[in-house]
């Protein structure tokens, strides 16, 4: 692919989506370089808000999109904070604040509590039918969050078979294994079977 637009204004998902596509896009931009709107992510699923996003930033610019939707997923909370992660502290986004809120809608008994971040990417490109790429990374929370890296819950989450959160992981650890890899990695896979002009 010669050129893919990320359908984000999340300069750490640009840069995640950079290391793990290498050389199979030639130069990947993102929404923030062409001054795009957020749309408003009214869906009540994953893969709603990213064709939304997906499909607004293609119409904009007729290039090929690709937009991702993820947040954590904890079993205790009925799959909440979900499709609503992001914000679900309220606005400005303030993760610290939404792990804390985590921690006390969990009644303070966060550690070993089941959770899955999940990912939906959706490719939407000039005359060409939606493409849906899912990826999950089951895992177990902990408090107090441990790690500087990565970014919205990372720092309270452990993935099955790791004692470290993602906070605590290099990036090229945590591409091996999180959610978000596990979704490229089916991008990849359609990329390397398809021919898409961009």
């Amino acid at each position: 692919m010669n050129k893919l637009l990320l359908a984000t204004h999340n300069r750490g998902k640009v840069a995640e989506f950079r290391d793990m596509l290498g050389n199979l896009v030639e130069e990947i931009v993102c929404a923030a370089d062409y001054h795009l709107p957020e749309p408003a992510e009214t869906g009540t699923t994953f893969v709603d808000n990213a064709l939304i996003k997906s499909r607004a930033a293609m119409a904009a610019t007729n290039i090929p999109c690709l937009a991702d939707d993820s947040g954590l997923s904890v079993a205790a909370l009925s799959g909440a904070p979900g499709v609503y992660s992001a914000d679900w502290a309220g606005v400005p986004r303030d993760f610290t604040v939404a792990m804390k809120k985590l921690h006390d809608e969990l009644g303070g008994k966060v550690n070993g509590q089941r959770a899955a971040f999940v990912s939906v990417l959706t490719l939407s490109r000039p005359d060409q039918p939606d493409e849906v790429f899912e990826g999950r990374c089951e895992g177990t929370l902990i408090w107090p969050p441990r790690g500087e890296k990565g970014f919205g819950y990372d720092p309270m989450f452990v993935p099955d078979g790791h004692t470290k959160t993602f906070a605590e992981m290099s990036p090229d650890e945590k591409n091996t294994l999180s959610h978000r890899a596990k979704a490229v990695e089916k991008f990849t896979a359609f990329l390397g079977n398809n021919i898409v002009v961009g």
